[in-house]
């Protein structure tokens, strides 16, 4: 049953207003910032594994990066999947490459300890990045500052 079917039901005497979102929630809650946060963990804990030669410190690099670069694609699928719709997508036909790029080198930073696989997962999100705030209109004064 359809939620404003059921408070219809609930309440007759007093109209539902249906209303409808792009998003799943009011927009201002996804940013592609989210996602270049954790690939900059990925890319500091490359460069601090190879700076190191303490096999513990070592150790603990690869976890959180490893987490990092899972938490580095949950973002870019939450952007992919809740915020862009076909509209998006019919006016930047490159975002599906984006993604599809982004989330593998997501995947590649997981297994590499390598800081140019951080940078070039950085570099990806930065293309998604600018192509969300194309579709915004701008970035806000406060993010831009």
């Amino acid at each position: 049953m359809r939620p404003a079917t059921l408070l219809r039901a609930l309440n007759p005497v007093r109209p539902v207003d249906v209303v409808a979102a792009h998003c799943d929630l009011f927009c201002g809650v996804y940013y592609p910032e989210q996602a270049r946060i954790e690939a900059e963990s990925v890319k500091a804990c490359a460069d601090k594994y190879h700076a190191s030669d303490d096999e513990v410190f070592r150790a603990r690099c690869i976890a959180i990066k490893e987490e990092r670069a899972e938490l580095t694609k949950h973002h870019l699928w939450v952007l992919w999947t809740d915020y862009f719709k076909p509209p998006h997508l019919e006016a930047h036909p490159q975002l599906h490459d984006l993604f599809w790029q982004a989330t593998k080198l997501a995947g590649d930073a997981k297994k590499s300890m390598d800081p140019q696989v951080g940078q070039d997962l950085l570099d990806a999100i930065d293309g998604i990045s600018k192509i969300f705030w194309e579709t915004k209109g701008g970035k806000p004064d406060w993010l831009s500052a």
